[in-house]
């Protein structure tokens, strides 16, 4: 998704954090980590997970790194020129709350589990701003309990709703944190993107998109093909375009191209309280 909306915005693909050298890191770095998560310790069975607090701490160090070559005022204005997009929280759930080698699901109900989240996540976001960032791309967290991982676990292969209702209050409270950086942060610009209806939408007229397999992923083995996510050489399906889902977890490439160009200029339905495209030529 972000380097679709990287292409419509003319930008280059960008470098990894750990690849990125010399004047690279003046048009942009992918400071992602997989299974990465707003809290520390989520994802902590995947081995060399970068946790977001210390992909802060790497957007610091990038900072100091350029601080000798720009003077602090164009070093101020690039940043805050720049868009920062920070997609987290799914993993705090996948990775964490539904994981039984976790104890966070009998410590916190859904609404408790959510406040601790984005209490977390508006500290995060406030280290970023206090670094010079100010515009923003936030999306919130689909309908988790519709994709293959979560099916596999049903012998029906139907959405498990209670995994849907588990993310919502998660949403609501990261639309709060956004209006309210919206009218706090001076100069700050956050835009909300609504994976949630996003992913409504195309499972439920999936066809009109041209996906005509929604339940089950590209690369997969077992149930729904989300019992065990795509492994190295293992081939994939033959049609992927017509896929909404590539594994056990990610959406395909196609959708991902779908959903960046809603959010690049769609409306407030999708995305608020502007467009990635109107955030991109805002001059604050």
């Amino acid at each position: 998704m972000v380097d679709e909306i990287a292409e419509l915005l003319g930008l280059p693909l960008i470098p990894a954090y750990n690849e990125a050298s010399g004047d690279q890191v003046l048009h942009g770095v992918n400071y992602a980590s997989a299974a990465a998560g707003i809290l520390d310790i989520t994802g902590r069975n995947f081995v060399g997970r970068i946790p977001f607090d210390e992909q802060i701490r790497n957007f610091q160090n990038t900072v100091d790194q350029i601080t000798g070559n720009l003077r602090a005022v164009d070093l101020a204005q690039s940043i805050g020129r720049s868009i920062f997009f920070v997609g987290m929280g799914s993993n705090d759930y996948l990775n964490n709350y539904l994981m039984p080698n976790y104890n966070t699901k009998n410590q916190y109900n859904a609404q408790q589990y959510a406040d601790l989240l984005v209490q977390q996540y508006s500290r995060q976001l406030r280290s970023l701003y206090n670094l010079g960032a100010r515009k923003f791309v936030i999306p919130g967290l689909g309908r988790m309990g519709c994709i293959p991982s979560i099916l596999s676990q049903s012998t029906a292969g139907i959405c498990n709703e209670e995994v849907n209702q588990l993310v919502l209050p998660f949403n609501a409270n990261v639309k709060a944190m956004i209006n309210n950086f919206n009218t706090n942060l001076p100069g700050a610009k956050f835009t909300y993107i609504d994976i949630a209806r996003l992913f409504e939408d195309l499972i439920t007229n999936g066809e009109q998109y041209g996906f005509s397999v929604v339940n089950r992923g590209c690369c997969g083995i077992g149930r729904n093909r989300g019992q065990i996510t795509c492994l190295p050489f293992q081939t994939p399906c033959p049609s992927r375009e017509q896929y909404i889902f590539w594994d056990a977890f990610h959406p395909t490439a196609a959708v991902n191209i779908l959903m960046a160009r809603k959010a690049f200029n769609g409306d407030q339905s999708i995305v608020y309280p502007m467009n990635i495209e109107q955030l991109a030529s805002y001059d604050s």
